[in-house]
C-alpha cells in the first residue's frame, strides 16, 4: 500500500505558527486553518487559493472542528473564547464563555449539536438552543486538556497531567490511564477499539481502549516541548505526526516501523496533521506559517 508523500500545495498566508488545521467534512473539499495571528483560513486544497478569513479571536486560535454538514465550524483559543461561525456568511453565530484559562481543544458530537471544548475542565455546549450556560462540565483533569475526540457517545481526553480519559456519556462513567508524560494528542482508530496517543518523552502510543493495555509505540520523532498532533491515514494502516525536527514521520500501525521521514516546513516544527481518506490526501501545519498539501506520488 502506498503512503501519499509527495508535496501537491502550499497554502500560505498566516502570520506565524499554525496551531490546527482540519479538511471539512467527507470529500474534504475545503481545508480550515488557524494559528498565532488570531484568524482562520479557509482554502481551496485543490488549487490552493484562499476562499475566506475569518476573524473574531484575540488571541492565538487553537484549535477547529467542523460539522459533519458543513455549514458550520467551532474554534477556540488563547482568549478563553469559543466561537460557533456560520461557513458561508463568515460570522460568528454564538459565543461560549466560561473557561477560566485558554482553550486548547474541540469537537462536535451529537451530529453537529453538541460542541465539546478541553481547557482546564472539559465542557459541553448545546448548540441549538440559545443557553449559555453549558449543558455539562467535567473537572477531572489536574491540568489542561490539550486534545480530545469526540465519537458517537464517548469523549476521549488528553491532558497535561499525563492521563487519557474516556467518558462514556450513555454509561455515565469515565475510564482513566496514567501515561505519564504529558499528553499532546488523542485519536481513536475506526474500529473504535484503540487510541493513538502521543506524549511528551517523543513517543507514539497505541492504547487499547478496553483494557488500557499498550498495543503498539512508535518513535523516531522528537516531541519533548510543543504540542504536536498525530493522526491515522490510509485507512488507519499508518500513523502519522509532525516532529520538532522539521520532519514528517510515518509508521506502519502494525509493525511500528518509519515508512517515510519527510522533510517539511523549512526545517521548522511541524506541529499539527489532518488525513482525509476520500481524497487520498493529507495536511502538514507547521510554526512557519504553511499548510503543505500532501498526495499520492
Amino acid at each position: 500500500m502506498t503512503f501519499p508523500n509527495r508535496q501537491l500545495k502550499q497554502l500560505t498566508g498566516p502570520v506565524g505558527p499554525v496551531h490546527c488545521v482540519t479538511y471539512s467534512a467527507g470529500l474534504g473539499q475545503y481545508v480550515l486553518a488557524g494559528g498565532e495571528d488570531r484568524s482562520i483560513r479557509l482554502y481551496n486544497p485543490g488549487n490552493g487559493t484562499l476562499i475566506q478569513k475569518y476573524d473574531a479571536h484575540g488571541y492565538k486560535v487553537l484549535d477547529v472542528a467542523v460539522t459533519d454538514d458543513n455549514a458550520r465550524f467551532a474554534s477556540v483559543g488563547g482568549d478563553k473564547q469559543v466561537f460557533l461561525w456560520d461557513v458561508a456568511s463568515g460570522r460568528t453565530t454564538r459565543r461560549f464563555a466560561g473557561h477560566y484559562s485558554q482553550v486548547n481543544c474541540c469537537g462536535f458530537g451529537g451530529e453537529g449539536s453538541v460542541l465539546v471544548t478541553g481547557s482546564f475542565d472539559v465542557r459541553l455546549w448545546d448548540c441549538k438552543s440559545q443557553a449559555t450556560q453549558p449543558i455539562q462540565i467535567f473537572k477531572e483533569s489536574g491540568d489542561n486538556v490539550s486534545s480530545l475526540h469526540v465519537v458517537g457517545h464517548e469523549i476521549v481526553t488528553g491532558s497535561v497531567d499525563g492521563r487519557m480519559r474516556l467518558y462514556d456519556l450513555r454509561m455515565g462513567q469515565v475510564y482513566v490511564d496514567v501515561l505519564g508524560p504529558p499528553i499532546t494528542s488523542v485519536r481513536q482508530t475506526r474500529d473504535g477499539n484503540a487510541v493513538l496517543v502521543s506524549t511528551l518523552d517523543s513517543t507514539i502510543r497505541l492504547m487499547d481502549k478496553g483494557n488500557g493495555n499498550l498495543l503498539q509505540s512508535y518513535k523516531g520523532h522528537v516531541n519533548e516541548e510543543y504540542r504536536i498532533r498525530s493522526c491515522l491515514g490510509v485507512g488507519d494502516a499508518y500513523v502519522v505526526s509532525g516532529s520538532e525536527d522539521g520532519h514528517i514521520y510515518v509508521w506502519d500501525l502494525l509493525e511500528g516501523r518509519v515508512v517515510e521521514k519527510l522533510k517539511a516546513h523549512n526545517g521548522k516544527v511541524a506541529s499539527a496533521v489532518a488525513f482525509n481518506t476520500v481524497r487520498k490526501e493529507w495536511l502538514s501545519a507547521g510554526v512557519d506559517g504553511t499548510v503543505t498539501v500532501w498526495g499520492m506520488p
